[in-house]
């Protein structure tokens, strides 16, 4: 049920436009029942320049073949269900929750995953993380591969990271110290496929 909440969730904010914004440029919120106004075929989608919006220089020609797949997308919206998509598949992984890591990530992640947890579980360790704050989620490249589209964002982050053995002793980390994290995840979506999810297909660190 949990897993199915989470899914939930990111169907509401990840990529999905309203109508009611301004294209790619009005902070992001949850909206329903507003209807998608049809875009003109022979307009070339515009990325509007706007005071510290989430989008690199170089992203933006690719933003722009996403938005001619796909007139729903809005580059503010996805941005902010990337933040919480980054958010719940951490908290996910430290907590070992393989059920809900496989509403959020395909196979290949979710497997990396997977290795992780059983390493740390055979080692009888137990992860306390928390993650302070998402200091900056930016769209640094994004592309349309056939039928697929994919976002790649930096995460800028503090987390606090300890981790326990399975008496509760800390082994490692603090958590009245938080530690900067610099991650680059792509995310996913069949632009074919009436599942409107994106997935988290591919991890690095900045």
């Amino acid at each position: 049920m949990v897993a199915g909440f989470l899914a939930l969730r990111l169907y509401s904010v990840l990529g999905k436009r309203t109508g009611h914004e301004q294209a790619l440029t009005k902070p992001a919120e949850e909206r329903v029942g507003a209807q998608q106004m049809p875009r003109t075929i022979d307009v070339t989608p515009e990325v509007r320049e706007t005071a510290g919006r989430p989008i690199e220089a170089g992203a933006e020609t690719g933003l722009r073949a996403v938005i001619s797949a796909d007139s729903s997308f809005d580059v503010a919206q996805f941005v902010e269900g990337a933040k919480s998509a980054y958010r719940m598949i951490l908290e996910a992984f430290w907590k070992g929750d393989e059920e809900t890591l496989g509403w959020l990530v395909e196979d290949e992640v979710r497997g990396g995953f997977a290795e992780a947890i059983a390493e740390r579980k055979a080692a009888g360790h137990v992860l306390d993380n928390r993650l302070v704050v998402i200091e900056r989620a930016v769209i640094s490249d994004a592309a349309v591969e056939g039928k697929v589209a994919r976002i790649t964002v930096r995460f800028d982050a503090d987390i606090a990271a300890v981790t326990r053995d399975q008496d509760g002793n800390v082994v490692a980390g603090s958590l009245t110290d938080a530690v900067e994290t610099h991650d680059i995840w792509t995310f996913a979506r069949n632009l074919r496929s009436d599942d409107p999810n994106w997935k988290l297909v591919e991890t690095d660190e900045a």
